[in-house]
């Protein structure tokens, strides 16, 4: 997979991508990231690639012309790029959008600054996504949070396979609770299952750990998920016996 970005400040993402899984599966090739900075676009000595609101106003806004000279020129070298804007008026970014995204080929992902884009650069984007509803300043950040989600799901950047499928929101559900050595620190204890051996016993509890964590932390994935039998009578063992917080 290749991702471009187009920004104003491409310095933003020199460590972040030189960094954990992301960076190491740059380093393997397995994806590759671009960072162009948008004012090498610009035609006047200054590189000016912002200016003042028609009709006045605080802030700046990135020119269209600029940008729809950047976006040009890109398209051309990469015409298989899906475009998108990180914008607050964007759908929210989940994991089900991580995983279609990662299946492209290409990702261009513009970031605005200031008071955003010029709204005829819109006429060039595919897409439009936020990652929550919360002001930044700018959509660095937010590219950064994009990047990670979708790389991560690209065939090879994790190693291996089934710890996706086990990760949070894989499956609508939060990861169950997780433990390592020592088996005690003071007085609190690993689940006495887990060491267990049995592995069917220990994959049940880490359903219903699964689901009581989802129902304690975010009872409105509970809503939206269809539960299969199994899943449903561990939720009704957890509500009508009382044992919400028990994890032994």
């Amino acid at each position: 997979m290749k991702i471009s970005v187009l920004t104003l400040f491409p310095e933003m993402f020199e460590s972040p991508l030189r960094s954990s899984l992301i960076g190491k599966a740059i380093e393997r090739g397995i994806i590759q990231v671009e960072v162009i900075n948008l004012r090498d676009f610009a035609l006047d000595k200054h590189k000016q690639a912002d200016d003042y609101p028609f009709g006045g106003g605080a802030g700046m806004v990135i020119k269209a012309d600029v940008t729809l000279r950047a976006l040009e020129e890109l398209h051309r070298t990469n015409p298989e790029a899906r475009t998108i804007l990180m914008s607050p008026a964007g759908k929210i970014l989940n994991q089900e959008m991580a995983r279609e995204l990662a299946g492209e080929k290409s990702l261009l992902l513009l970031c605005g600054h200031y008071e955003g884009f010029d709204e005829r650069v819109l006429t060039e984007v595919d897409d439009q996504i936020s990652i929550g509803d919360y002001i930044l300043t700018g959509g660095e950040m937010a590219a950064l949070v994009l990047i990670e989600v979708t790389a991560r799901l690209v065939p090879g950047v994790l190693g291996s396979e089934k710890s996706i499928d086990d990760e949070s929101f894989s499956e609508g559900l939060l990861e169950y609770p997780q433990y390592t050595r020592p088996r005690q620190v003071g007085e609190l204890e690993v689940p006495a299952v887990l060491l267990s051996g049995n592995h069917e016993e220990i994959r049940r509890w880490r359903k219903k750990e699964s689901i009581r964590k989802t129902l304690l932390a975010r009872p409105d994935l509970l809503i939206k998920k269809n539960l299969d039998e199994e899943e449903r009578g561990y939720l009704m063992e957890i509500l009508f016996s009382g044992d919400g917080g028990d994890q032994q």
